[in-house]
């Protein structure tokens, strides 16, 4: 039986950002980094592997760790001269790793090489050097296998080495990568933009000069990407007659896309393929949630393509959980931006049946939802700011009554998912369900003092049902509504009080 698909496609308390997915022996195995439920700096777990069957990709299942920050060279692992054709690690000027402040691991990405084994590519936050570990599996785990160097130990010198993306195929092997951001980090000058180089077949050793394939901000004035310039989160397929190169622009929200008849490029900007605020689609101006950094890539599952891309939950952009939503092409090749959802890899609108969770809510919004931007980040040395007390927040909370499964390295600890602080005006949707005329209730678990109203297709029509609550613990709330059949946007609205929400059902 296929297993319903949702966003985010992880666990609720899974904080797998940067997916890249790829098809592997029938299955879909996503490649991101990892964050902290509830942490406050980007990327500082171990990255861990998920996988799901093409024919049920619902149907996830945690692979472990399959690689450690400690693992690197630059953290402190051996790196063995005579295993590298006598070359010694590359000089890298950056601090090293150590236990107590390892470096870590930002963005990655895998292929299978020429050899038959699986190779994944990954950066050490800023030390501007690409690493690369191989595995006989491409569930892991793991090993270090070298640095992307040429022949002599030289790290190619244009492009940030960051946010690598790897092509391997019979034409040869290509590695991107690229970090362009409006503004210089000291000693940096300008930058091109995204780099490509072609690989050996031993997956390392660079064989040609870096070129480039999509303009960033120093660049891009007077080219296709003027309104859109690369800053970073390279990605790369090959469908059919066309090579797509995926990345985040610098609004940061969104994932745009270029095309081209070669893995070589150039690469022509074709347009947007999602924002996380769903900025853009069909004309929308004003966020559907709070925004922030996106990285992602496509993928070909049976007869149906998706876009990956990341969330950003807790208010700040330090706990990101990955998504995806199906993308359809023009006959030209052309991808039209999506719509995010909430039913993600299920193939079609949720059934209107059993008990929902309301973190795979897709919108989020405050009253004055022009108010809205980016989720939280803290700068260099500085504290987090505090949450604004007007921002409803998807997050999760100590549950001893809630216990999921210990799935190998993955953890056990109890919590149940909500969204918080739901104040007057504050917006949870969902989309689609999928109604057969059948149902007239509607129950809702919340906790607070306020009324909750539901509307169908649009926040703005009459409320459908009222749901009144008054209770310091959690409490199901029921009220009737008028039955509806067929496939239906689904939104909640505090009409006053402040409000939690926990799960509903029909």
């Amino acid at each position: 039986m296929k297993t319903t698909g949702l966003n985010p496609y992880l666990p609720f308390w899974e904080t797998v950002p940067d997916g890249e997915p790829h098809v592997f022996d029938g299955r879909i195995y996503v490649y991101g980094s990892h964050d902290t439920l509830n942490g406050t700096t980007f990327c500082d777990q171990d990255y861990v592997g998920w996988s799901a069957p093409v024919e049920d990709p619902g149907n996830w299942r945690c692979e472990g760790v399959i690689y450690r920050k400690m693992q690197d060279p630059l953290n402190g692992a051996p790196y063995d001269s005579a295993a590298h054709g006598g070359r010694t690690r590359p000089e890298i000027r950056c601090p090293l790793g150590t236990p107590e402040a390892p470096r870590m691991l930002f963005a990655p990405d895998a292929a299978k090489g020429p050899d038959g084994r699986y190779y994944l590519y990954y950066a050490l936050d800023f030390a501007n050097v690409i690493s690369v570990a191989v595995s006989d599996s491409p569930a892991g785990p793991f090993e270090f296998l070298d640095y992307v160097t040429y022949e002599d130990g030289r790290i190619p010198e244009a492009g940030n080495k960051f946010d690598p993306a790897i092509l391997s195929e019979e034409s040869g092997n290509y590695l991107y990568y690229g970090f362009a951001p409006q503004f210089r980090f000291p000693g940096q000058g300008p930058v091109e933009g995204a780099m490509m180089v072609r690989l050996a077949d031993d997956m390392h050793t660079v064989i040609s000069d870096p070129v480039c394939v999509a303009n960033g901000f120093d660049t891009a004035e007077g080219t296709c990407y003027a309104e859109h310039p690369f800053f970073e989160a390279s990605s790369i397929r090959h469908f059919g007659e066309w090579y797509y190169f995926v990345y985040s622009s610098l609004q940061g929200n969104e994932l745009c896309y270029g095309m081209a008849k070669t893995p070589e490029g150039p690469f022509e900007f074709k347009g947007v393929i999602v924002s996380n605020g769903d900025i853009g689609y069909h004309g929308n101006t004003l966020p559907v949630n709070y925004m922030g950094n996106n990285h992602g890539g496509l993928v070909q599952a049976g007869d149906k393509t998706y876009i990956f891309w990341h969330r950003h939950i807790n208010g700040t952009q330090y706990s990101r959980q990955g998504c995806a939503d199906e993308v359809h092409f023009e006959a030209d090749g052309t991808i039209p931006q999506i719509e995010i959802t909430s039913c993600g890899l299920n193939g079609g609108p949720l059934p209107a049946v059993g008990r929902w969770q309301t973190y795979i809510a897709c919108r989020l919004t405050q009253e004055d939802q022009s108010a809205m931007g980016n989720a939280l980040l803290a700068g260099p040395g500085e504290p987090l700011p505090p949450v604004p007390e007007e921002w409803p927040l998807i997050t999760t909370e100590e549950c001893d009554e809630l216990k999921r499964e210990n799935d190998k390295n993955c953890g056990d600890v109890p919590l149940r998912p909500l969204i918080k602080n739901l104040r007057k005006g504050s917006t949870a949707g969902f989309k689609y369900f999928a109604f057969t005329g059948s149902e007239t209730s509607v129950t809702a678990c919340l906790r607070g003092s306020g009324k909750l109203e539901m509307h169908f297709d649009s926040p703005d029509n009459e409320p459908a049902a009222v749901l009144e609550c008054d209770s310091a613990e959690w409490k199901d709330i029921t009220a009737e509504f008028a039955p509806v059949s067929g496939t239906h946007a689904l939104y909640f609205r505090t009409g006053e009080g402040v409000l939690d929400f926990s799960e509903f059902s029909f």
